[in-house]
């Protein structure tokens, strides 16, 4: 397994617990943005968001092999790289900065890169050399989740922003202070066949206090939109710690207020700015 399974996996319980959540709420309805309103207060979303995002994925309908993904999660993820970092390569040519230690770092990613490397025996390619993008890697391995086929092999540079990722969704999840065994296996369900220095990855991001600060310092230039997507994708936002959280997160990285509705309304999250 990878941590890009890992994430996978997280998706896909995200989006399940999500989509029962609205099932029992029809009424979701309210103007304006969640931050520094009262709990509760949401901006209504009809239709759309990540739900339908990952229906074709979920159903069995992985984009092509080769290049950049075209639709899903993984496409918006593409889409959102689109004119960031100065880089002209897309999404992968984003993450190839890890190679490098993020934005200047002398640990963060780049350590992380350099332990899956070493623990799983991986070659040291660049995630923009060729063969799959990350995108289109992310929708294979959710239309896949549970099937006999043979996962897609990220290299080590896609796998740390995977591993990125996956702590953006935990520490958003935890956000709210309520973050239980229950919530736990809400957000990660079975992780299964995970390596040991995987197992220990998860569980050391799930006993970490949250650190808004620490997890900005790592994101690589350019990977902003993603990571703060893939925060927004781990709560339900309904109430003002989670608000209170995104709104330091993206002050800490950069996103404007406009920046962030945009990326909410493509997720069909409520709208976090009035």
């Amino acid at each position: 397994m990878s941590l890009l399974q890992a994430l996978a996996e997280a998706v896909v319980n995200v989006s399940a617990s999500k989509g029962g959540a609205r099932a029992a709420q029809p009424g979701r309805t309210g103007g304006g943005g969640l931050f520094g309103q009262q709990s509760g207060q949401q901006s209504g979303q009809s239709g759309g968001g990540i739900e339908d995002m990952l229906g074709s994925l979920l159903g069995g309908q992985a984009q092509q092999s080769g290049g950049a993904a075209q639709g899903g999660l993984g496409g918006l993820l593409e889409q959102l790289a689109g004119g960031q970092g100065g880089s002209s390569g897309g999404l992968d040519d984003i993450i190839g900065q890890l190679t490098s230690g993020g934005n200047g770092q002398s640990g963060g990613l780049g350590g992380l890169v350099g332990a899956l490397t070493s623990a799983l025996g991986q070659g040291g390619a660049s995630a923009s050399a060729g063969g799959d993008s990350f995108g289109n890697m992310l929708n294979q391995t959710i239309s896949n989740r549970g099937k006999a086929v043979a996962p897609p092999q990220p290299t080590p540079e896609q796998d740390a922003a995977a591993g990125l990722m996956l702590r953006a969704m935990i520490q958003a999840a935890k956000s709210d202070g309520k973050f239980d065994q229950s919530e736990q296996q809400k957000l990660l369900g079975r992780l299964g066949d995970v390596s040991a220095m995987e197992r220990q990855f998860v569980n050391d991001e799930l006993a970490k206090p949250v650190d808004v600060a620490g997890l900005a310092r790592d994101i690589p230039r350019g990977l902003e939109h993603q990571v703060y997507a893939m925060s927004v994708l781990g709560i339900d936002l309904d109430n003002k710690n989670e608000a209170q959280y995104l709104h330091q997160l993206a002050q800490a990285v950069g996103l404007d207020q406009n920046t962030v509705n945009q990326v909410h309304a493509q997720l069909g999250a409520p709208a976090l700015y009035g």
